[in-house]
């Protein structure tokens, strides 16, 4: 078998080309597209060319499994969607470590008395329908199949319709009780979206915890019209009641030490010459608790109302998805933190499958460094020698569960 470095290098390169923007080089891998298909397709492929049991489940998500499917199972793995021109390592880094971590389990002639399985859970990012993890949260009945198949796209594409597209049945959507009772306990390996790990100079942590998270859609109406001869007392301009929300958004994060971003917006009809008729945007939202994130939305929900009351216009703001603060199991926790011989531990404000699951099965998640501390961009980037390190992490904390 080929030295570590070089089966990530070799594994790391099959997966750079799909659905690569050539001009930002950023990913384009939305759930149950044509590149997420090829996705799937690899995943399927590293699981057979292993001699691993390939699954699907009725939700879509991928399993490949080390030994004979059942309760108890060490399950590792993440996602291989991306946001709209995304990094390459946000959640096939996770992936593909958990397929060479099982190489190098073996080569190390380690032989598990519990299964093993790797999971791609599908739709992590919901980049194109808008509910984010979508997989975990229908394995886990956190989302009801109903909402889940009516789900819509930018172009109108519901979830079920672009299932039977890509030739899933999304009447198979739902908790999975029978796959989720096999999970004995979950770890996500996953590239750090932030800098925690460069500053205390280590290049694998272990996470304590994830700040509570939504989205919120803000639809602002008001009335189209010409931009050259309306005058301004005459207008029903909505752009005014979301700049209000933009703003009031930096400014309620600002003061409550949380983060709070509006980077997906829709304006119609969308001309440069043409006031707006209404404007369909979508609040990101993060704090440190519950208290403070709900008292941060409701700031830039009173400015928006506010704005749009004072310009003729109307604001509705819908909860699409919320996910309270999640504490990981402190006993799995700090058992790995050990067995990696006292590796950081760290909070996130990203939201991950093992999130999720976590309400469920005993969970934990490894970061691997990322230098620059960028995500969802291009420019996102983990050293070679820190992923390689990632893998050697994730093999033994395999080790530590599977084998006692």
């Amino acid at each position: 078998m080929k030295p570590l470095d070089q089966r990530f290098e070799t594994t790391w390169a099959d997966l750079q080309p799909v659905g690569r923007d050539k001009l930002s080089g950023g990913y384009h891998r939305f759930a149950w597209t044509g590149p997420d298909a090829d996705m799937r397709a690899w995943f399927s492929d590293q699981a057979h060319s292993r001699g691993l049991t390939y699954e699907c489940d009725g939700n879509g998500n991928q399993w490949a499994w080390w030994g004979t499917p059942g309760p108890g199972a060490v399950v590792t793995g993440s996602h291989l969607d991306s946001v709209p021109s995304g990094g390459a390592f946000d959640g096939p880094l996770g992936v593909v470590s958990a397929f060479l971590a099982i190489d190098e389990m073996r080569s190390r002639g380690v032989q598990p008395t519990h299964p093993i399985a790797v999971v791609n859970c599908v739709d992590e990012e919901g980049a194109r329908f808008g509910v984010a993890c979508i997989g975990s949260q229908l394995l886990t009945g956190a989302l009801s199949p109903e909402k889940a198949r009516n789900l819509y796209d930018v172009d109108g594409v519901t979830v079920a319709e672009a299932m039977r597209t890509a030739g899933a049945d999304p009447n198979d959507l739902g908790r999975d009780d029978t796959v989720l009772n096999r999970i004995g306990v979950f770890v996500e390996l996953h590239v750090e979206q932030g800098r925690g790990l460069t500053t205390m100079n280590a290049p694998v942590g272990v996470a304590t915890s994830i700040w509570p998270h939504g989205r919120w859609r803000l639809a602002f109406r008001g009335e189209a019209n010409h931009a050259g001869t309306t005058r301004l007392v005459d207008r029903h301009d909505p752009t005014l009641a979301f700049a209000a929300a933009v703003l009031a958004a930096r400014d309620a994060a600002e003061a409550n030490g949380a983060v709070a971003t509006m980077g997906k917006a829709f304006i119609t009809p969308n001309g440069a010459n043409a006031i707006p008729s209404e404007i369909n945007a979508w609040l990101d939202a993060r704090a440190g608790d519950d208290a403070v994130l709900e008292r941060m939305v409701r700031a830039v929900e009173d400015a928006a109302v506010k704005a749009a009351g004072e310009h003729g216009t109307a604001v509705e703001v819908e909860r699409e998805s919320y996910s309270p603060a999640v504490v990981f199991d402190e006993a799995l926790r700090d058992r790995l933190a050990a067995v990696l011989g006292g590796v950081p531990v760290l909070p996130t404000g990203a939201g991950h499958d093992a999130g999720i699951l976590s309400a469920h099965v005993p969970s934990a998640m490894l970061f691997v460094r990322n230098h620059t501390g960028v995500s969802h961009s291009p420019s996102e980037h983990a050293d070679e020698e820190d992923c390689v390190a990632g893998v050697q992490a994730l093999a033994t904390v395999l080790e530590e569960l599977a084998c006692t």
